[in-house]
Parts: structure tokens; sequence; C-alpha cells
């Protein structure tokens, strides 16, 4: 199989679980950092396109990662390759695909169980939550999945978007919450150490996921391209 495209916007955001699973099926996996790059590649050249989370919003066009994601997405949806955005990235393509990102009243943090009308490609968590923005749902788009306070999950084509952090474990996220601490309402740290138990569900969550999306994402191609 070809590689799979994984833009990384942080040195805090790396692919985590989402490039276990990628060494797993044996798909190579070539990392992108928008932040200290140039343009990403083609995203033609690529089985797929994975966008991982940014402290930034989609919104936040004078940033330069911002801007190299989103041109990137562009091309991917222009041209039906498959694209898995992972909260920031879910922003990015919803924004690329015409729906609408807003700030939050209160940030998603910690732990989150989700309301899923499809748990065999997106289980109701618990799943790793951190994010001050959201998403509305594409115009063409399925909603997938909800919390009480934000749209968590869409597809559309070969293309799916979570809010959440299928990619991301304890470990990763305890880095944003120290670098976060200032500004948090709550004890991130804490918050994150009472879910510990979780920690092997979310895993293997995770893994469903990606599978599913990676499914959806042949189907749709044989479908509309009839390509094995």
């Amino acid at each position: 199989m070809r590689s799979a495209l994984v833009l990384q916007h942080g040195p805090l955001g790396p692919a985590g679980l989402l490039g276990d699973w990628l060494a797993e099926r044996e798909i190579p996996m070539v990392v992108h950092r928008a932040d200290t790059h140039g343009p990403a590649p083609d995203p033609r050249d690529f089985a797929f396109v994975a966008c991982l989370g940014s402290r930034f919003g989609p919104h936040d066009a004078d940033e330069p990662s911002v801007a190299r994601g989103r041109e990137c997405l562009e091309q991917a949806v222009e041209h039906d390759v498959p694209v898995l955005g992972l909260c920031f990235g879910g922003q990015l393509l919803a924004h690329v695909l015409g729906g609408q990102v807003e700030q939050m009243p209160e940030p998603e943090l910690g732990w989150l169980d989700i309301d899923t009308d499809d748990p065999a490609l997106v289980p109701a968590g618990p799943w790793l939550s951190w994010h001050w923005h959201r998403f509305a749902t594409p115009p063409g788009a399925t909603e997938l999945a909800r919390s009480d306070r934000a749209t968590q999950a869409f597809a559309i084509g070969p293309h799916l978007g979570t809010q959440f952090h299928p990619e991301s474990t304890i470990e990763i996220v305890t880095q944003w919450a120290l670098h976060d601490a200032d500004r948090l309402p709550i004890d991130g740290v804490a918050v994150l150490e009472a879910g510990r138990a979780n920690a092997e569900q979310a895993a293997a969550n995770a893994r469903t996921l990606f599978d599913g999306f990676l499914e959806r994402a042949r189907t749709t191609r044989r479908e509309t391209h009839g390509a094995p």
C-alpha cells in the first residue's frame, strides 16, 4: 500500500496511536511538520492524508502551518484523496468543505463519551478531548457523533473528521495540560490521570476508528473510480 501523509503542526502533537496503527497495518508513514517545513507534498502521491491537532484554529490564516495544512487538504479534497482530520484536523477539514468553525463558550478537556450513530466506525468512547473550538457538520456531510457541546464526528465521501483525539495518549495530552496550565479552568493533569483506566479501551477504540476510516476510504474509492 502507498504511504500515508501525516500533517503534524507542532512538537507536542505527534501521530501517537495513529503511528502505532500504521506500523501494525504495515502502511508507511511520511510525517510533514507543517510548522517547520515548507509546503506539504502533493497528497495525490499518498493513500490518504491524516491531519493532526494544533494550538491554532482554521481561521488563523496568517499562521504558516495553518495555511500549509489548508492548502494540502484543499488539494486532497479536490482530487478525492481521503482525509482523516483529528481535532484541529477535523476543524480544518470542515472549514475546507464549507462548514463553520467557532470558539466554544467553554472548552472540552479530558475524557469524553459521545453519542454515536455509527459505533462500528466511531465508538462511543472513552476518548481524549482537548479543544477550544468546534466545527459544524459541513454541507453535504453526515454527522456521525456528538456531545452536549459539539459535533464530534462527520463523514463525507472518503473523508472523516473528528473533534476528539483518537491518536493521542495520556502522556501526549499531559504535555498539553502542562503547556496550557495558566489558562485551564481545571487541573488538567489530575483529570487525565483520573481516567487512566480508560487508556486501554481508548486505544482499542482508536484502532476501530482508523480501520473503519481506511475501509470506508477504500470502498468509496472503488465506487467512485473503480479502483481496486
